[in-house]
Order: C-alpha cells, then structure tokens, then sequence
C-alpha cells in the first residue's frame, strides 16, 4: 500500500504513469495540453520546431490565444498578430482563440482544463488551471518547443505546502485580498517553486473564477504551481462551461485531493474572519498591508483588468459599489473584461451597464496594461489602483508611474471617492 500522497503527488504521479511518486525525484510527464499566447507562442516555438525538423505532437492538444498584441497598436503588433494565424493554420491546430479574452481565463472556459490533467502554458500565470484540479505550470519557449515535439517533459516532483484557510471571509473580503495577504505573509519566494494547495472552509466557499484568482497569484509567491481540490462546484462549473456529461462522470473528482497524513514541506493556517481588504503598495504586490494604511491615497486612475480583476466574479464585485453611484471627478476608471464571454454574460444580466453607468471605459478584451502593451500604459507621475497581480515599477506603463493592487471591490470603491478607500464603507 502506498504512503499518502497530496494532490500534487497524485497528479504528477498520474502524468508519469506509475503508482506514486517522491518529492525530489525526476519524472517523465506526458503532456494532456499545451497552451501559448501570441507573445510566448508561434513567435518563438516555430524557428525551433523548424530546425529541429519537427512537427507539433498532437494538433488537438496545442491550444494557442491571441491576448497580449491584440488590439495591435502598431506595425510590430500587427507582424506578429499576423505571424500567429498563419503558423496556426500552417500547423494544422484545432483550437485558436483569436481575441477574445486573456488564455488564463478563455483555456477554462472551453473546457480544456479538467480535474486530474497535467498542462502546461508559455506564461508565468499558468498555475490558474489548478484551481481546476490540474497540474498546471508555467514553461520557457525551448521548454514549450520540446514539449511540442515530444508530448513530455521532465519535472522534479514538488514538495507540497499547504495553505488551509478556515472561517469565511467578510462582506467586502474576497480572493484578491487573501493572495495580497499571503504575498506580504509569506513572501515573493515563499512559495519556494513548489506545489501549494489551498485547503479549507474559506477556499471551498468560493466560486470557480475567485478560485482562479488564488491559484494564478500563486506565481506572485514564487511557487511551480498552486492546486485546490476539486469538488462539487468545479463539476457544475465545468457543466456550464459545455463539457459533456460523460466527460464530466468519468473525472472522479475525488479521487484528486492530498491524503491526510502525507508529509508537507510547510502548513500554514490562517483565518479567513479576521481579513480585511488589503492594498499592495508600489512597486511589490509584497508590500501589501491591510487598506487603512493606505487609505485616502489621491488615485488619478482606477484599473479593472487582467486574469485576477476582470473576469464575470470579478465585474459583478465591482457593480455591487458602483451601483447607483458615479466616478469621483478626475478619476478615469478603465474597465477590460478579462474575456467576450464574461463582458457578453455582463452585458445580458446587467453587470456591464452598471458599470458604464458609473462612468467606466470599456476596454478590449487583452491584456492590455497589464502586460504592459498597447494604448492603456500608464503615463509618467499617473497614481493607479489596479485588480491586476503585479505592480513593478515601468511593468504597467511609464516607470514614474505608481500603482497600487487591490481587489475589484476596493478598486470600484476607489474610483467613487477619487481616493483609496475601504470598499466596506461603500457596501454598508
């Protein structure tokens, strides 16, 4: 009988295909999916498969997203935009999704990212698919071209730290705020480039999307990737999504999650009642602390955006201030729906004209300043407050700009008074 395992053993032991698997030993993994965005993607991934005289694995497992140079603001935008549709056609790829929404948050909700499943993404932010369940990580384009070649790859199996959050959150206290605690908490590097998974009643509690914002956050703290267990949620979740019902019988959710007992490189317990909305101030998202001490800071723009601020959980937060309610004068409040789909479901139940009402400018669906590209930089001497995950000096904009990270209901709260504000006074 095998020793107990955490969800992370469990996974990668799958993906290797033998019974168990010991932290520190090297394994051989075959790849269930790959994705790339249109910076980290065909750009670099095609001159190497050329040489190498390769071809992609399997055209049904590589799934490639327009996100980073979409719109195109320039002509080199454009040439690679280009370059990306020609070589996914050339490729002969299955799945291609054109500008319509950040790959974080558009790969899910296709359905491609499935409890039990090891996947790998040309971004940093790739560990969002374990809020699913799936051991997903980010690699490097000469990573990412072995992978397109072989359907493997090698990885070391990750100690596993645990982070168990018990109680529940507050009115006005959601996922944004729990990683911008864990990012002062623990540290940039805390996470050690191991596995973390987030355990307990807090963690279960919340919605598939606000899952999504822990596990892709999980990078801030430096770790391989983050998991939580799946469950109940996830299955209706993925249901809604458009994954067949026999897809979703055959997943046996739990069969994923860590066993009692197994050995934990770190537990750490926190209590989700005693959290209040956090603020990371420039330029770290370590340099958070509870929003009272950044409170009545003057904000010029209020930025709602990227993969852990913009999808559909995310916009309905912030409409809950924003109801009723205009833009403090001098605030521009900009407002990029981390996908189509949200922005459309938004738009049919009401979200969307909240927020428009409110006086927001709507924004395509990319990545927009979060990546740094395009025509929503932030100007030089500009002070933001961003839902995004990072707030590097020059990161979202000119290098004399600053910027604040917050959750999308202290953004909204922020927009409303022109200064940083404790979203629970709006809601109250």
């Amino acid at each position: 009988m095998n020793a107990p395992a955490t969800l992370a053993q469990k996974l990668v032991a799958r993906a290797a295909g033998v019974p168990h698997v010991t932290p520190g030993t090297v394994v051989m993994c075959k790849v269930d999916l790959a994705m790339s965005h249109d910076s980290s993607g065909p750009r670099r991934v095609a001159p190497m498969l050329r040489e190498l005289g390769a071809r992609v694995w399997d055209p049904d497992k590589y799934v490639v997203v327009t996100d980073h140079y979409v719109p195109a603001g320039d002509a080199e935008a454009e040439q690679i935009v280009r370059f990306t549709r020609d070589w996914v056609h050339e490729a002969g790829l299955k799945h291609f999704i054109d500008g319509e929404g950040i790959c974080h948050v558009v790969l899910p909700e296709r359905g491609h990212v499935l409890p039990g499943r090891f996947i790998v993404g040309g971004d940093s932010h790739s560990p969002t698919g374990g809020a699913f369940g799936a051991y997903m990580f980010g690699i490097g384009a000469t990573e990412m071209a072995g992978v397109l070649a072989t359907g493997e790859i090698w990885l070391r199996v990750p100690q596993t730290i645990r982070l168990d959050w018990h109680g529940r959150l507050a009115d006005g206290v959601c996922a944004k705020d729990m990683m911008l605690f864990l990012c002062a908490e623990l540290g940039l590097a805390g996470g050690r480039y191991e596995a973390i998974e987030y355990t307990g009643e807090a963690v279960s509690a919340l919605p598939m999307q606000e899952r999504m914002t822990l596990t892709n956050m999980s990078t801030e703290l430096g770790a391989q990737t983050g998991l939580i267990a799946p469950d109940a949620t996830t299955l209706a979740w993925l249901a809604q999504a458009g994954v067949a019902g026999d897809t979703l019988a055959a997943l046996d959710v739990l069969r994923w999650r860590g066993d009692d007992g197994a050995a934990l490189l770190a537990h750490h317990r926190f209590d989700a009642a005693q959290l209040a909305p956090q603020v990371a101030a420039p330029h770290s998202p370590a340099n958070s602390a509870a929003v009272d001490g950044a409170a009545g800071t003057p904000i010029e723009i209020a930025y709602l955006g990227a993969c852990t601020g913009a999808k559909l959980e995310d916009l309905r937060m912030a409409a809950r201030v924003l109801r009723g309610r205009r833009v403090a004068p001098g605030v521009s409040l900009r407002v990029a729906p981390a996908s189509a789909r949200d922005q459309q479901h938004a738009a049919s139940e009401g979200t969307l004209a909240v927020l428009l009402d409110a006086g927001a400018e709507l924004l395509p669906n990319a990545c927009n300043a979060c990546a740094g590209y395009g025509a929503t930089r932030f100007p030089a001497h500009s002070r933001a407050i961003a839902s995004t995950a990072r707030n590097f000096a020059g990161r979202m904009g000119d290098a004399g700009s600053a910027v604040w990270l917050a959750s999308p209901l202290t953004v909204a709260a922020t927009a409303v008074t022109g200064r940083i504000t404790d979203p629970r006074t709006l809601l109250a």
